[in-house]
């Protein structure tokens, strides 16, 4: 091999060199995955690409922005857990948490950035239900590197950064919900100078995600023997997992995988679904019943991807099988309650989605899933909005096209073309 890494397709075996590539040239569905040929390093002071060795990109961007982890004494105690850590993605300056979107969503957006101009040099089309797109948005306020970001109207409240200077983003509304923003970023993405951002078969979200249990090796010295998190895609349960195997391969953490435990917010929970049936594929008809409805309904609805990474080889089917994992169903009345157990017991609010994780870990413990003695590792994808908002100015960013429908889009080429005209320099 070689160079820093190459891309090998799980179906075939076949080993690629990375030109932004998101697929298989053969066709094959698999996800692509990163092979790294350096031993990982933790620098300082790079924030995420303190782990740049396992990142697939060459250059670091200057933000600090990187998860913490520490073992939990007040929360861990009230559930009865000796040995509970908690990766924190968030806004929480006393522990030294510095991620100020609040999601580790900035985790996937520093390295997807990087990656796009080193890789094709053209301008990533990101679509979004609301944390994805704030965590593009900072990262296109902090360094000028543009994107397009295409949102559900009724989702815009959530799309602001923390700097004021938003000319290399812009903002596209859709009426509809999030699998209509998907759909109209495809059709968005095959204008000249663009190109799909790429979701889950992206390996740098992937591995921008894995920082989290890359962070956590080093700070527990060992891989935990159960993992937390709550999905809605499925991307960051997917990246852990990935993670923890290359952490197994280097050799001083362990060699034992960790049971993956993941969860979804009820009423809309396909992957539990089709789960607690034992099937590889979801059926939208049995699985995803009355779709609109019930997301509406979420708690957590920034969980509520309608095309989740389950079936697919390397997705959360095959994570789940391998390591004895479980799939937890979450109600809202749990949410709520696990949210305001945790900040009570650890002086932080919690994202919607970092809520559905810590119901997850108290119905664990209720039921004996996990013990008083094992070595847990609970990922708080985002929180510590409220200190946030009493440390930093919020700049909302305003809509510059309203989209309809999808065969609108020839009405709104000209903007998006007078944008990517304007951004011409800024990768040459």
């Amino acid at each position: 091999m070689t160079g820093k890494y190459q891309l090998v397709c799980l179906e075939c075996g076949r080993t690629l060199t990375d030109s932004y590539t998101n697929r298989c040239p053969e066709g094959h569905e698999s996800l692509l995955r990163t092979v790294y040929t350096k031993r990982l390093r933790k620098l300082t002071g790079r924030g995420i690409f303190n782990y740049i060795d396992w990142l697939p990109v060459e250059e670091a961007l200057p933000l600090n922005s990187c998860p913490i982890t520490y073992k939990s004494e007040d929360f861990g105690r009230e559930l009865g857990l000796d040995n509970l850590y908690i990766s924190f993605s968030g806004y929480l300056p006393e522990r030294g948490a510095f991620m100020k979107t609040c999601t580790f969503k900035e985790l996937e957006a520093l390295p997807a950035c990087q990656r796009a101009k080193e890789k094709c040099g053209k301008i990533l089309v990101v679509p979004s239900a609301g944390n994805t797109a704030r965590a593009f948005a900072e990262v296109a306020s902090m360094t000028g590197m543009p994107v397009v970001l295409i949102v559900p109207k009724g989702y815009l409240y959530r799309i602001w950064t923390t700097t004021e200077n938003h000319d290399s983003i812009l903002l596209i509304s859709v009426d509809g919900d999030y699998s209509d923003a998907i759909a109209a970023g495809k059709e968005i993405a095959k204008l000249d100078g663009l190109i799909e951002e790429g979701g889950v078969r992206n390996v740098a979200r992937r591995d921008g995600l894995g920082v989290v249990e890359l962070e956590a090796a080093f700070s527990m010295h060992v891989l935990p023997d159960y993992y937390f998190q709550a999905v809605g895609s499925g991307t960051g349960a997917i990246a852990a997992w990935e993670a923890f195997s290359r952490l197994i391969g280097d050799g001083r953490f362990g060699n034992k995988m960790p049971v993956m435990v993941i969860s979804q917010n009820l009423p809309f929970a396909p992957m539990f679904s089709a789960w607690q049936a034992r099937r590889a594929e979801i059926i939208p008809d049995r699985d995803m019943r009355d779709a609109e409805d019930a997301i509406k309904e979420m708690y957590a609805d920034v969980l509520s991807t309608r095309n989740p990474a389950y079936s697919i080889k390397g997705g959360v089917y095959d994570m789940l099988s391998s390591t004895g994992g479980e799939i937890y169903g979450i109600t809202n009345e749990e949410c709520q309650s696990a949210e305001k157990l945790f900040e009570s017991e650890e002086g932080v609010d919690l994202d919607p989605a970092a809520a559905v994780t810590v119901a997850s870990l108290i119905r664990a413990v209720d039921e004996g899933f996990v013990g008083r003695k094992d070595k847990i590792l609970v990922n708080i994808t985002g929180g510590g909005y409220k200190r946030l908002m009493e440390d930093c100015n919020i700049c909302r960013i305003e809509d510059r096209v309203v989209l309809r429908h999808s065969s609108a889009l020839d009405e709104i080429e000209p903007e998006l073309k007078e944008f990517l005209y304007e951004l011409r320099s800024c990768y040459t």
